[in-house]
């Protein structure tokens, strides 16, 4: 069954907020020596990508069903709330980020009632669901849409942004402005002789956000899903909301794009100041809601205080823009990362979102790993995403050591970025082959055929093996987590980078305001390099004002149960240590 209109909500919607209620109106967690803060303060948030996480009913693809059924999975490992992305009606041109009705459930994931019992299920377990809200654009097939290229005079033609080509012609876009493959962002519309402009795929036209009718109709839909019970929204590339106002021609930079192209600024299609003013709009809805409800931002931006503006002046925008300047810098270097965590340490009021791994991007273990060290490494990783100040984000397989598996031939790609940019573009296949949950047919994944291949390695990176193996990638980020949560210094203390050994190691130290004997700072020490090291950290702890000279292990990727003194902390290559100061 699907629903189209707010009002068929109603009958489901006092069932799923009071499955979920009590969860969003608490403040956040309590016990084992926390104070109370909001949930999403340093909350660790599992990314979902529905088609490739589990699979329901042998169609080849995952499905709402599927993921209600690996919730026990998820609270086992820890995680504070899933963000799935999206599960509205689709042509799928974009695999769901071309949205076709806001308010409905795509049957090939499964029906209204199956969301709402996700939400439930999630809720008994501590869990919280995140929604994936998509501003920018809609799908052409949007009945929005349909109705806005069927005439100049129709109600919702300034829905979208219409304008005429260049000097009146019918061939020459108004502008040069490219979309994200760098082919035009405009698309000639023969029946009302005009162009509409797109960022994204051609199916996806963008919305006018200078409209106040669609600013109306968008945020109804955000009220929709916060009265279902959602805990908030991931907000889908935000910074493309608006374009420049006088449609100006983006001037050329130096050098070429990465399809080898002439450069071009896309200064005019992003990062418009208007699209504060509709955060702090938004934010306003999701305060209103009953409960801690959390906004999350794709914003992508070059450094911390870039960043920083979209928290607002007055805290008043996005609680958590994704800080991914830090997780893709894709290049293994010590001295480059603490530069980055200095960084991010800036935001005393703010908390830092860092991100390694999502379903655009090929996998932080490929990125980073060598070949040969690759689980070390990915630990290293997990440490700096877990035990830092910040909230995390994981997605799905990261946990388990999932690597990138893009198409060698043109007729296996099937996102569309590939099959538009092949060979050049190889498209984002590679990130969202299905979740690897065992080794037996399919991975677990799917008693059908997948909708992706399994990747070959799946016998040996897969949840129920590392969850039996004491030294796994998997059972790592379980030990973090769980660390995470019940240790006070790493759960929300202050952060300190220091300056060791400045190209091989990656050390920092985590501490509560009032630290006391029963909560003492914590040391994580990193080992950046394939060869051992030594670090001599007394001196700069005590500098600190931290007293003692021992400390209690903690966590170690060695395997070693004991101690180490603070002037000689020895890693073995991409090694981990994380131990209390003791006195």
């Amino acid at each position: 069954m699907r629903f189209h209109h707010l009002l068929a909500s109603c009958v489901l919607v006092a069932t799923s907020f009071s499955a979920g209620a009590q969860m969003l109106a608490r403040p956040g967690w309590k016990g084992n020596g926390l104070s109370e803060q909001p949930w999403w303060k340093n909350a660790v948030i599992y990314e979902i990508y529905p088609r490739s996480f589990q699979d329901s009913d042998g169609d080849g693809v995952g499905d709402i069903k599927g993921i209600t059924s690996r919730l026990d999975y998820l609270q086992s490992l820890g995680v504070d709330a899933i963000w799935l992305t999206p599960i509205f009606p689709s042509p799928q041109k974009d695999f769901g980020y071309d949205i076709a009705d806001f308010t409905s459930i795509d049957p090939q994931f499964g029906t209204m009632e199956d969301f709402d019992e996700l939400v439930s299920q999630a809720s008994r377990r501590n869990i919280r669901v995140i929604m994936d809200l998509v501003l920018n654009h809609t799908s052409d097939k949007h009945p929005w849409f349909v109705e806005s290229a069927s005439s100049k005079d129709n109600p919702k033609r300034n829905w979208y942004v219409w304008r005429d080509g260049k000097d009146g012609s019918t061939t020459v876009p108004p502008n040069n402005w490219l979309n994200r493959i760098q082919q035009s962002a405009w698309q000639f519309d023969p029946k009302t002789k005009q162009f509409y402009y797109h960022y994204f795929a051609v199916e996806q036209p963008d919305l006018n956000w200078r409209n106040p009718d669609v600013e109306k109709a968008m945020f109804d839909v955000a009220r929709f899903w916060l009265n279902r019970g959602v805990a908030g929204f991931r907000l889908d590339a935000v910074n493309t909301m608006f374009e420049d106002a006088q449609f100006r021609d983006a001037p050329p930079l130096p050098g070429t794009n990465e399809y080898g192209e002439p450069a071009r600024s896309q200064e005019y299609q992003r990062n418009q100041p208007e699209v504060h003013d509709v955060m702090k709009a938004l934010r306003k809805v999701t305060d209103s809601a009953n409960g801690q409800r959390v906004l999350i931002g794709e914003v992508y931006t070059g450094s911390t205080a870039e960043m920083a503006t979209w928290f607002g002046a007055k805290h008043d925008e996005i609680q958590l823009p994704m800080d991914t300047s830090l997780g893709f810098l894709n290049k293994r270097n010590a001295a480059a990362f603490r530069k980055k965590m200095t960084e991010a340490q800036q935001l005393k009021l703010d908390t830092p979102l860092f991100v390694f791994d999502n379903h655009d991007r090929p996998r932080s273990w490929d990125r980073y790993g060598d070949g040969e060290h690759n689980a070390e490494i990915a630990k290293v990783i997990a440490t700096i995403l877990l035990a830092s100040r910040s909230s995390a984000l994981i997605y799905q397989g990261q946990e388990i050591g999932m690597k990138t598996t893009p198409p060698t031939r043109k007729e296996d790609v099937r996102d569309p970025r590939g099959l538009a940019g092949w060979p050049k573009e190889k498209g984002r296949d590679g990130e969202r082959t299905p979740m690897q949950w065992n080794p037996g047919e399919n991975a677990g994944f799917t008693t059908g055929k997948p909708w992706l291949p399994i990747p070959a390695d799946y016998t040996q990176h897969n949840v129920e093996l590392e969850q039996k193996a004491k030294g796994s990638v998997l059972n790592w980020f379980h030990d973090l987590i769980a660390l995470r949560r019940a240790n006070p210094s790493l759960h929300e203390g202050e952060q300190v980078m220091l300056d060791q050994d400045a190209q091989n190691a990656l050390v920092w130290v985590r501490r509560s305001a009032k630290a006391t004997k029963e909560k003492p700072p914590v040391v994580v020490a990193c080992n950046f390099s394939a060869q051992p090291v030594t670090l001599q950290l007394k001196k700069q702890v005590t500098a600190l004002g931290i007293r003692g000279s021992f400390m209690r292990s903690l966590l170690r990727t060695d395997g070693g149960m004991g101690g180490m003194n603070l002037d000689e902390v020895k890693l073995p290559p991409f090694g981990v240590f994380i131990g209390e100061v003791r006195y």
